[in-house]
């Protein structure tokens, strides 16, 4: 939406209709969508997301606990982490059309967009911590088992990590090592763009970009597995 982005009682109205709560504190709810790299923004919802975290972690405990009463701590801790992924909240984030109420930086936005993006993942868990504060845990829980009770069957193990795989698969047919370097940094301090180069000894490398130096890592390892067939696309879009 851009400079259209609804704010106060337009954004209580739409947001009310997407969390089956209507916000009495409307900067809370405002907080809760304001990314760190908003420009000139007074707050951001780091705080929010950090208690977010916590809400959601138990709620989604307490439903696969309940859920699966059967299941021993091994069976059910690989659900549990697969829900409260960040990809997870992500594309729940895309599900309330979130990139259109989140306060962010449009250049963040954009190279984001198509690949879930952590902003949309924090914005989901700043959201959870405002209806907690503005309404209790009651008006979370039902928030959160609105979007999370229908992935429990179809989400069953958090999402492969990229550089696990790669490293496990290299180790199967020799002893190299995958080898990560930072090839390029640009970008603003608060919006980085990280590329690294990727080399494992009798391959050809490969080279991924991301917010994050972590990111950029596992976008390379991504292509190296996706370019070797180890993975298909499928996989490499989990």
């Amino acid at each position: 939406m851009g400079l259209n982005r609804p704010t106060g009682d337009a954004l209580a109205k739409a947001m009310a209709l997407r969390t089956g709560h209507a916000f009495k504190d409307l900067r809370l709810l405002e907080t809760a969508l304001t990314h760190s790299s908003a420009v000139k923004a007074l707050t951001n919802n780091e705080r929010l997301e950090f208690l977010g975290d916590r809400v959601l972690g138990l709620i989604v405990a307490e439903l696969v606990f309940h859920r699966f009463p059967e299941a021993r701590e091994g069976e059910i801790a690989p659900r549990f982490n697969a829900l409260v992924d960040a990809r997870t909240c992500a594309e729940i984030g895309e599900e309330l059309e979130l990139p259109d109420f989140v306060r962010a930086d449009a250049a963040l936005k954009k190279r984001m967009r198509g690949s879930g993006g952590n902003y949309l993942a924090d914005a989901v868990e700043a959201l959870i911590a405002a209806l907690y504060l503005d309404g209790g845990l009651d008006v979370a829980r039902a928030f959160v088992l609105r979007y999370w009770e229908p992935r429990l069957s179809t989400v069953v193990t958090k999402p492969a990590n990229p550089k696990s795989e790669l490293q496990e698969w290299v180790a199967k047919t020799s002893d190299a090592r995958p080898e990560y370097a930072i090839e390029n940094r640009e970008g603003p301090d608060h919006q980085p763009v990280f590329t690294v180069l990727l080399k494992v000894r009798g391959l050809a490398p490969a080279r991924g970009k991301g917010g994050s130096r972590r990111a950029a890592e596992e976008a390379a390892a991504t292509e190296l597995l996706l370019r070797e067939g180890v993975w298909t696309m499928q996989e490499g879009d989990a």
